[in-house]
């Protein structure tokens, strides 16, 4: 495993005893953090663009929208590990951009003093192909076709989803999230969210074609902090 310092860190802990049916009941607890979550990807959306050419033009990504937008990854982690990408915790999420010490889920991204200006234009679509590609299965984006060889169908269950409802079952019936579930499941979160901090144009780092499993990343940086050399 390498302990090469990504500038995408995601850590998180396992927090038990965890209630063993509440997770049926979690998908109407995060409603409001989905609508807000709604609004708030229209203005990472439209922040990253006003970053792209502030980027070409000038090498550097502006820090308000950088931390802004670190801020919005930062929440849709934390209510996933609430929710159904992990369901790591019962500990209802903060409604908050800022990191908060005292959550079990985290996620920093050092800041890039410069950019490439030639990266920004093909590293968001071109370049990430591979790791969409990747993700795509990790989340549950992909088609299959059916056993009459009629037209292909939607498939959305994903290997997240999967290993998480995993989880929920051993969870209903012996009151214990498996361990290693829970580091996998990390280790495909973990591997989803540096894809999504490169698409989104904050590092020039090609993201790595590896799992890092296991709550705390293997070159974790500590809150706040920069890369390890």
């Amino acid at each position: 495993m390498s302990t090469h310092a990504y500038p995408v860190r995601v850590d998180a802990t396992l927090q038990e005893p965890l209630n063993r049916g509440l997770w049926l009941a979690k998908w109407l607890l995060a409603i409001p953090h989905f609508i807000v979550l709604f609004f708030l990807w229209i203005a990472f959306v439209a922040l990253s663009v006003v970053a792209l050419f502030a980027i070409l033009f000038t090498g550097r990504y502006p820090r308000g929208i950088f931390d802004f937008n670190v801020g919005v990854l930062r929440w849709c982690w934390r209510v996933g590990y609430y929710s159904y990408s992990a369901l790591g915790t019962d500990r209802y999420p903060p409604f908050s951009l800022r990191e908060e010490p005292d959550y079990p889920a985290h996620l920093e991204i050092a800041y890039p003093e410069h950019l490439s200006r030639g990266l920004v234009l093909v590293k968001w679509w071109l370049l990430a192909i591979p790791h969409y590609l990747v993700i795509g299965f990790f989340m549950g984006s992909g088609w299959y076709v059916t056993q009459d060889d009629s037209s292909p169908a939607l498939w959305g269950a994903g290997l997240i989803g999967v290993l998480v409802l995993v989880a929920a079952v051993a969870l209903l019936f012996t009151g214990r999230y498996p361990h290693s579930v829970f580091d996998l499941v990390l280790g495909l979160n973990r591997w989803v969210l540096r894809v999504a901090a490169y698409a989104a144009l904050m590092t020039d780092e090609y993201p790595p074609f590896r799992l890092d499993l296991g709550g705390a990343d293997p070159a974790s940086l500590p809150v706040g902090g920069t890369p390890a050399p």
